[in-house]
């Protein structure tokens, strides 16, 4: 009949439904950080009801939930979301999916000034070291880029350039750590990365760092899209690869550079958080992003509520944790891709 309409194919989608999809996906993992970040205020060497909770947060003279734990939850929100988007930028700025935001040597450089002025200068407050951490990063940052070529800088190139100057970064740090053993307890629980040292406005001086890196890593997304078709096909769309690789790396400099200064070096969560978004977003740094910014805190607040509870009335420091989780996912991944290439 020529009034008759054919029924969709049950194997298309009709359009629109991914999209949809992906942010009934934002939603969940936003539900789901709030859920952790409750966790976070409720659980550690005390545990506190819900109502306890509840009241703490309007009580600036309750000293667990209001003087401790908010500071420290909040910290973990801001640091985590900066390690995810640099996470993410730094994989898809060197098309390695095994990419971590400590490849390009940024979170050795802020280590290494952070540590020396601990040691020399005797500083040991954010406050009094966030400047140099962001000096260190920045100065390594430059180094990699005209060790890497520069202008013609190469994933490949920039990835090599990382790691020869990540592996002599860190073995000042630990000789520094060695012969200055004044200084050695301030450091130590800084160098494994950690959120206990969060006090009440930590978490709004690092803010602004943090805002301004996210913006810039957002605003990245569809240029860096671009990028990963290669260079010829970047400059074809109107990307300018030279810019876009300056651009990333100022972003994640940012990023790093003030998660580190704030916890000390915590591995692995803009390692597992990417991986784990890509195989829900696909490839589209457009949606990748905003759910690292959003899941990457999940893990690291989660990590860090595991430490408090598993060591109680002690804990375990977030950094150990998250090297325990990511280290078994970084092999695995490591076998798969090998699969997968075989």
């Amino acid at each position: 009949m020529g009034g008759s309409t054919a029924a969709p194919s049950p194997g298309i989608r009709p359009p629109g439904r991914r999209g949809a999809l992906r942010a009934a996906g934002l939603l969940g993992a936003l539900l789901l950080l709030a859920v952790v970040a409750a966790l976070s205020l409720a659980l550690g060497a005390k545990p506190l009801s819900l109502s306890q909770v509840w009241h703490g947060l309007f009580d600036p003279g309750d000293v667990v939930v209001h003087r401790m734990r908010l500071p420290r939850t909040v910290l973990g929100l801001v640091v985590g979301v900066a390690l995810g988007l640099a996470g993410g930028v730094m994989q898809a700025l060197t098309r390695n999916p095994l990419a971590d935001p400590g490849l390009l040597g940024i979170n050795a450089g802020a280590s290494a000034a952070v540590v020396s002025v601990i040691s020399f200068l005797g500083l040991s407050s954010f406050t009094g070291y966030i400047w140099f951490a962001f000096l260190g990063a920045a100065l390594v940052s430059v180094l990699i880029y005209a060790v890497g070529g520069g202008r013609g800088a190469t994933p490949a190139r920039l990835a090599l350039a990382g790691a020869a100057v990540n592996a002599m970064l860190y073995s000042y740090v630990s000789a520094v750590e060695l012969l200055d053993t004044a200084s050695l307890d301030k450091m130590r629980f800084w160098t494994v990365g950690s959120l206990g040292a969060a006090q009440p406005g930590t978490a709004e001086r690092l803010a602004p760092f943090v805002a301004v890196g996210a913006a810039a890593a957002l605003a990245l997304a569809r240029p860096l899209n671009a990028l990963a078709l290669g260079d010829d096909a970047a400059q074809a769309l109107g990307a300018r690869p030279a810019r876009v690789r300056a651009a990333a790396i100022v972003a994640v400099t940012l990023l790093c550079g003030a998660a580190t200064a704030a916890c000390g070096p915590i591995v692995f969560v803009g390692l597992m958080v990417p991986h784990l978004v890509r195989s829900l977003t696909g490839p589209d740094l457009r949606w990748q992003l905003p759910y690292c910014a959003l899941l990457a805190p999940v893990l690291l607040l989660g990590s860090d509520v595991l430490g408090r509870v598993l060591a109680r009335p002690s804990e375990v420091q977030v950094g150990i944790v998250t090297a325990v989780v990511g280290g078994p996912f970084f092999l695995y991944f490591v076998r798969r891709n090998r699969a997968v290439r075989a």
